[in-house]
């Protein structure tokens, strides 16, 4: 195809800018990696830009040593996983039936407002505390999987995916003499890939990256997840059941190194999820966008 030079200096003006806004997304991180591996000196001085001085892993190795960080890290995963299991389920069911007309689906319009009207108004925090200990589950992973498990924010994108596939699917699969379970997993979920890593992306992202439920839900600093454990545990640092080994590794971190390692260890596996999940994003998000 051809293009104007007008086209081609809009192109490279936008690759330009695009160049620069994602050089200043990564420098921080290229910072915070830096300074987990400088010595305390260094850090503590400010000398360190892009490029660790005094190289070291002692930093990695303190946060790593305890074995909370493992119990943590477990706990994270297990939240990750379940806590995404349960909301993709609930996602494709609940997106399913509301994204049919009014006409095959006459309580949709209240259903679509009974869950918009969550996004809008909350119940607060002492609400959810209390239903939570009334039933039972304060302290386990469900107290941090439940209360968040119908994010509506994806049922929105992906009610509206499903309603822009094409409606002859749907009725070639009810002639065939499916119902509605065999027609939404047999043929809505496969053709929904592209919504579906996108609604994923963002709920192990958000079960990932959550930390004050943690706090709150948790009744022991044992089941703390990484985030929790990250925000209170280990900036704690306990001198009294130090070894002389200990405190000689005490000299070459400090406090800058130490919280460093723990951003970076913390956002560590989005960064390595992320690059497979990319292609499906953006087409995710633009299927997903609001219809007429």
């Amino acid at each position: 195809m051809h293009t104007t030079r007008s086209q081609q200096a809009f192109q490279i003006i936008n690759f330009i800018i695009l160049g620069l806004l994602s050089i200043m997304c990564i420098l921080p991180l290229i910072h915070i990696l830096a300074v987990s591996f400088s010595s305390s000196a260094a850090a503590t001085g400010g000398a360190v830009k892009l490029w660790p001085i005094g190289f070291n892993w002692s930093s990695y190795e303190y946060v790593i040593s305890s074995n909370r960080f493992l119990n943590s890290l477990g706990i994270t995963f297990q939240r990750v996983l379940l806590g995404g299991l349960v909301n993709m389920i609930l996602i494709v069911i609940t997106a399913y039936p509301l994204s049919k007309e009014s006409e095959r689906f006459r309580p949709r319009t209240f259903y679509a407002w009974f869950f918009l009207l969550t996004i809008l108004f909350s119940g607060g925090l002492i609400p959810i505390f209390m239903i939570i200990r009334e039933t039972g589950i304060m302290g386990s992973i469900w107290a941090l999987v439940l209360p968040g498990a119908v994010p509506v924010f994806s049922i929105i994108l992906m009610l509206n995916f499903f309603r822009g596939l094409p409606r002859d699917l749907e009725e070639a699969a009810f002639i065939d003499g499916a119902g509605h379970l065999n027609t939404l997993f047999r043929v809505y979920v496969p053709l929904s890939l592209p919504a579906l890593a996108t609604i994923s992306l963002l709920t192990i992202v958000g079960h990932w990256n959550a930390w004050f439920d943690g706090l709150v839900f948790m009744n022991s600093p044992d089941r703390y997840p990484l985030q929790s454990y990250l925000q209170t545990i280990i900036i704690q640092q306990d001198f009294t059941q130090m070894t002389e080994q200990d405190i000689k590794k005490m000299q070459l971190i400090s406090d800058r190194t130490i919280k460093s390692a723990q951003i970076f260890l913390g956002s560590l596996p989005i960064l390595l999820l992320y690059p497979f999940l990319q292609k499906y994003f953006v087409t995710g998000i633009t299927l997903g966008s609001v219809k007429e």
